[in-house]
């Protein structure tokens, strides 16, 4: 099985579309930098110096301080595919982000999201 293509892309060059994504619904920056920090472990200053380090996908959850135990309650569809199903764990953290994102651009509360 070739390996995706997404693991090896940078996470600083993917940041900025999450950020906009939000933004464009009114949500902020420091939002999303909440979300990135639940579900990884990352403190702020970590999630900078991943940032300017430009670190692939790969190292950026491998490098995490720890995925959050409640990542599982993560459910629902991401391009077309339940996260709860994805089979890969690096895709399936990545998708996590990506739903979470999601969930913020539609407006949810931080509390819902962060599965509090």
């Amino acid at each position: 099985m070739s390996r995706h293509p997404i693991f090896d892309m940078s996470f600083a060059k993917v940041y900025p579309h999450y950020v906009q994504k939000a933004e464009k619904k009114g949500r902020t920056q420091e939002e999303v930098d909440q979300v990135i920090c639940w579900l990884t472990g990352y403190e702020q200053s970590g999630l900078k110096q991943q940032l300017e380090q430009e670190k692939s996908f790969d190292h950026f959850f491998a490098e995490a301080p720890g995925l959050n135990p409640n990542a599982s309650l993560i459910k629902g569809v991401v391009c077309g595919v339940r996260v709860e199903e994805v089979e890969d764990p690096l895709m399936q953290k990545i998708r996590y982000l990506d739903k979470l994102v999601d969930e913020l651009a539609k407006g949810k509360s931080m509390d819902k999201i962060l599965r509090q």
